[in-house]
C-alpha cells in the first residue's frame, strides 16, 4: 500500500526545504561588522541534509514505516522534539527524502555531454530511474500522485522534454510524449521495486509463490473458458520475462512518438 502525503501545511515552507540548496544565485550584501547578535548562540549540530540522509538510510535497511521522525531522531542521537526543528512534519521529511534519491539520478543537466540519439537519452532516464528504484525499494511505497516539486522532480521533466524536443513535435505533443515515457519507466520501475520488497519481506521469492499455487492450473483451470490463455501456452508464449515485457513496451511507446515525428 502506498504512502499518502496528506498534501496539506504549508506550501511555501516546504518549497523552502526543498529547494534549501538550490536556490536563484542573488546579489551579496555588503560587507558588514560580524554583531554580538548575528554570533550569539549555540550553532546548530545538525542540517535538512543530516536528517533526510538519516531517514533515507533507515528507509533502505528497515522499510519505510523506520523512517518516522522517532525514529530519525533516535538514528541521529537527538530529541524527537529537536527534529521538528528541522523538518516540521513526517509528511515533509518523506517529500525531502524522495526529491533527494531524484536528485541523486545522473541525468545530464541542459550543458552536459549527452548521446545525440533521443532514443538513447531515454534508454538513461530508463536506467537511472530503474537503478533508483531498485536501490531504495520504499520508493514502491510512496505515492505519486502529489509528488514533491523539487530540483529532483525537476530535473528528470526537463531531461525528457528535452529528449523530446529535437523531434520537431508541436508543443503539446512534446510534453504529452514525454509524460508518457515518465509514466510508463517510472510506474515498471515501482512495480518492479514492489515485487523486490515484497520478496524481502517474505522471504519467499515470486516463483516460489506461483509454484505453491501449481494446483490452480491442474484442478481449477478450465481450457474452454480460457482459449486464448490455453493457445499461448501451448506455443510457449509465457517464456519471456519481466525485462522482456518492459523491453517491448518501452520499444513500442518509443517507435509510437517517433512516427510522430513531421515528414
Amino acid at each position: 500500500m502506498s504512502e499518502r502525503r496528506s498534501g496539506q501545511g504549508q506550501p511555501d515552507k516546504t518549497l523552502a526545504l526543498l529547494w534549501r540548496n538550490h536556490r536563484r544565485p542573488t546579489p551579496e550584501p555588503p560587507d558588514e561588522p560580524l554583531t554580538e547578535q548575528r554570533g550569539a548562540g549555540r550553532r546548530p549540530s545538525l542540517s535538512v541534509d543530516d536528517v533526510v540522509q538519516a531517514g533515507i538510510r533507515l528507509a533502505d535497511e528497515r522499510g519505510l514505516a523506520a523512517a518516522s521522525m522517532g525514529g530519525v531522531a533516535k538514528e541521529l542521537g537527538v530529541g524527537t522534539m529537536t527534529l521538528y526543528t528541522y523538518v516540521p512534519s513526517k509528511d515533509e521529511l518523506l517529500d525531502l527524502m524522495v526529491d533527494q534519491v531524484l536528485v541523486e539520478r545522473e541525468l545530464p543537466g541542459p550543458d552536459a555531454p549527452r548521446p545525440d540519439d533521443w532514443r538513447e537519452q531515454v534508454e538513461i532516464y530508463s536506467q537511472q530511474t530503474r537503478a533508483m528504484f531498485q536501490q531504495h525499494l520504499w520508493l514502491s511505497q510512496v505515492s505519486t500522485v502529489r509528488p514533491p516539486v523539487g530540483p529532483g522532480m525537476l530535473a528528470g521533466r526537463e531531461y525528457l522534454l528535452s529528449a523530446v524536443l529535437g523531434l520537431g513535435l508541436s508543443a503539446t505533443e512534446t510534453n504529452t510524449a514525454a509524460l508518457a515515457i515518465t509514466t510508463y519507466v517510472d510506474s515498471a520501475a515501482q512495480l518492479e521495486a514492489e515485487s523486490l520488497l515484497v520478496e524481502r519481506t517474505t522471504g519467499q521469492t515470486n516463483d516460489s509463490w506461483w509454484f505453491e499455487r501449481n494446483d490452480l492450473w491442474e484442478t481449477y483451470f478450465d481450457v474452454d473458458r480460457h482459449p486464448a490463455m490455453t493457445t499461448i501456452w501451448h506455443a510457449k508464449g509465457y517464456e519471456s520475462t519481466a525485462a522482456d515485457s518492459y523491453r517491448y513496451g518501452l520499444d513500442r511507446l518509443l517507435d509510437g512518438i517517433e512516427a510522430m515525428k513531421p515528414l
